[in-house]
């Protein structure tokens, strides 16, 4: 390397953030993904045994996507290409691939082929990929912080290894900053900088598991300090982490994730976990009245019967949210989540419904029995129709014992909380009733025949 191109390095470097310039440089420096990385685990086993094929790397912004695809192409010996999907197009695409071609078959040299953001391919961008990768003519790596199996077309997917890349631990985001206050040459090792436990302990904690979160947060603290005072405290690191941009996709799996999770902290009676989950989807953007569908449906699906007035308090949630909208409609929307999570619980209705469906579906239609169909129109006497209905509020009590279905079925199984444990004594006491006068009914047939 001759002089120029030491100063060309040496300009850009004094460019780059810090989270670019402490990118590991060696497997050996990668920190976190040890459920595939480390010693006996997969991805370490395909690179050992040089078999590595394609693969989509998939997980939140500052986890080592990038980092980990360029430490691939160095450890293999293959050339780097990187593509950003977000702004490439096909011409870009097939361009790369003709370049790996080339290298391939004039020097036999392999070509790791990045794609950052692949999730912002379309279907016809992500099939010009297929025959190459399938060909082995480039090792694609794709970098996504969507799930794959929503966000890319499933005949690349099945030609990748998917690797799901985790938040860093806070003894990992730890071990990164402190490796950067160290690093004289690439990091801020150079400075007399000192960066109080407290601090650090604070960007490592409420970076989320972000690494260029911590680490550019570190930069801007150190490059507020002026003076001779060189301390980096709590007060200053406070003040130089942005406001995190919560990891969220409106329609990916986040969407689905963070939504199922609200629900079954409902249904699992937590209200404090509730309670979170639609902070955090509230925080993220996602829109109210989703939310007010959803909890709408908790209530009629887990709670039902067994206090009625979870309906009554969700559907008056809903129509709060529509009527003042956000931020004010987060107070009656956590009412009846809180009310929700709390009520005892019962799905006898849901399961009521669904087992009467699929009778309807997959067993023969029962018709109306006579005594029940409509006898309000001219003509109805003559067929028939209502001849022996028994009219309820006639009989003592509002009830009479008659057979409303014409078989014997039983769909509305009451569980025995709340007010559906009353309902449930009402029902056993009305079916005994129709058993009791069903066979004093069969008994009075009998001596009729004899």
């Amino acid at each position: 390397m001759g002089l120029f191109d030491r100063q060309e390095r040496e300009a850009r470097d004094s460019v780059r953030p810090l989270a670019a310039r402490m990118r590991p440089r060696s497997l050996a420096e990668f920190v976190g993904q040890l459920h595939f990385l480390g010693e006996g685990k997969l991805l370490r086993r395909m690179l050992e045994a040089d078999r590595l094929g394609s693969v989509i790397f998939y997980g939140p912004p500052g986890t080592g996507k990038t980092s980990l695809a360029e430490l691939i192409a160095r450890h293999t010996k293959s050339s780097f290409q990187r593509i950003n999907a977000a702004s490439a197009g096909i011409k870009e695409v097939r361009a790369a691939l003709d370049e790996a071609r080339q290298a391939l078959e004039t020097a036999q040299k392999r070509t790791v082929l990045f794609i950052d953001e692949l999730h912002h391919f379309n279907r016809t961008q992500q099939d010009v990929l297929l025959p190459d990768v399938e060909e082995g003519v480039v090792t694609l790596i794709g970098a996504t912080t969507q799930n794959p199996f929503f966000s890319l077309v499933s005949p690349l997917v099945s030609r990748s290894r998917v690797f799901e890349l985790k938040p860093l631990e806070r003894d990992e985001v730890l071990t990164l900053l402190q490796r950067a206050l160290s690093d004289a040459e690439r990091g801020l090792g150079g400075r007399r900088l000192r960066v109080t436990d407290e601090a650090l302990e604070f960007l490592a904690e409420v970076s989320d598991g972000d690494a260029r979160r911590a680490l550019s947060a570190l930069e801007i603290g150190a490059l507020s300090l002026t003076g001779d005072d060189q301390t980096l405290d709590i007060a200053i690191a406070q003040e130089s982490i942005q406001k995190k941009a919560i990891q969220y996709d409106a329609t990916g799996d986040e969407h689905y994730d963070a939504a199922s999770a609200l629900i079954k902290s409902m249904r699992g009676s937590d209200p404090d976990a509730a309670v979170y989950w639609l902070a955090r989807m509230l925080e993220a953007g996602e829109e109210p009245r989703f939310l007010a569908r959803r909890i709408v449906i908790a209530a009629a699906e887990d709670v039902g019967n067994a206090d009625p007035m979870a309906l009554l308090l969700a559907n008056a949630a809903a129509q709060v949210t529509e009527f003042v909208g956000m931020p004010e409609c987060r107070i009656p929307l956590v009412q009846a989540v809180t009310y929700i999570a709390l009520a005892p619980k019962s799905n006898a209705s849901i399961k009521a419904i669904d087992a009467a469906l699929d009778d309807v579906r997959t067993q023969r239609v029962l018709p109306v029995p006579v005594h029940l169909r409509d006898a309000h129109y001219p003509g109805a006497a003559r067929l028939g129709h209502g001849e022996g209905y028994q009219y309820a509020h006639g009989h003592e009590g509002g009830w009479v014992a008659a057979d409303y279905l014409g078989v014997e079925k039983t769909y509305y199984e009451p569980v025995d909380r709340g007010v559906e444990a009353e309902l449930r004594k009402r029902l056993e006491e009305f079916k005994a009733r129709r058993r009791a006068a069903s066979s004093e009914e069969r008994r009075v047939q009998s001596e009729e025949r004899d």
